[in-house]
């Protein structure tokens, strides 16, 4: 495991943009699995920049959705792939053949799973994972006490996460159930990167990379990836004492 810390968000969100560029310079179709949220705003718009400056070709990697909710798809204000759209694949132009993500209004969950799995497959593995951190320690929609062993499946929503899910919609939502990428999935990924920002994050960031490896904090098992690293910026650092 590897920590940077940056003094802000901005710089957080280039320091990773720029790592990833470095690992995929040598991959002409790789397979990125992208989180959608907060966090990872800062690193789409370096993308953006490095795509203008012919730094990366974002037009040739494949993009993986990691979560979605049950119930929602992505025409409807608040699903991942909406956010997605909107913050990534429409500014950066990404064609739909490049792109897989869960249908949350699916019949068949368990065929879903399966699809994404496949795709996984037939990309012959993720290249680089990149996830966000839940206020309870989440990674995607795999909340406390999920198993490490489940790959992609349907998660109940978790007290937290529902509440905090809140802010994605402009009308009070009912969010019960999740499909996500299980963290057998996300372990498998050659490369995996966790970014984290903000103040209210600096508790659980500190649990999750100096406490006790447990599927209580799902983001705490990351650390038995042999290529993990994390990018926080120093508020979200304020608590550890590695800094």
């Amino acid at each position: 495991m590897e920590i940077l810390i940056a003094d802000n968000y901005e710089l957080m969100s280039k320091q990773a943009a720029d790592a990833i560029a470095e690992i995929l310079k040598n991959e002409s179709t790789p397979l990125v699995c992208v989180p959608s949220g907060d966090s990872p705003k800062g690193l789409f718009k370096e993308w953006q920049t490095q795509q203008e400056k012919k730094i990366i070709d974002v037009q040739q990697w494949f993009f993986l959705g990691l979560d979605e909710w049950i119930g929602l798809g992505e025409n409807d204000e608040g699903s991942c792939r909406y956010m997605l759209n909107r913050d990534l694949f429409h500014p950066l132009k990404i064609s739909e053949e490049r792109i897989r993500c869960f249908d949350g209004k699916t019949n068949d969950t368990e065929a879903e799973c399966n699809r994404v799995e496949n795709y996984i497959q037939q990309h012959n593995g993720i290249d680089i994972a990149i996830v966000g951190l839940g206020m309870n320690g989440h990674v995607g929609l795999n909340e406390p006490g999920t198993s490490p062993k489940l790959y992609s499946h349907v998660s109940t929503i978790h007290p937290v996460t529902k509440s905090v899910g809140q802010k994605y919609f402009s009308s009070p939502t009912q969010l019960t159930q999740g499909i996500t990428l299980g963290l057998a999935s996300l372990m498998k990924a050659r490369h995996l990167i966790l970014l984290v920002s903000g103040k209210k994050k600096s508790e659980i960031l500190q649990q999750a990379i100096e406490g006790e490896i447990t599927e209580q904090v799902p983001a705490s098992l990351l650390r038995n990836h042999s290529n993990f690293k994390v990018y926080a910026d120093k508020e979200a650092a304020s608590m550890l004492n590695q800094k």
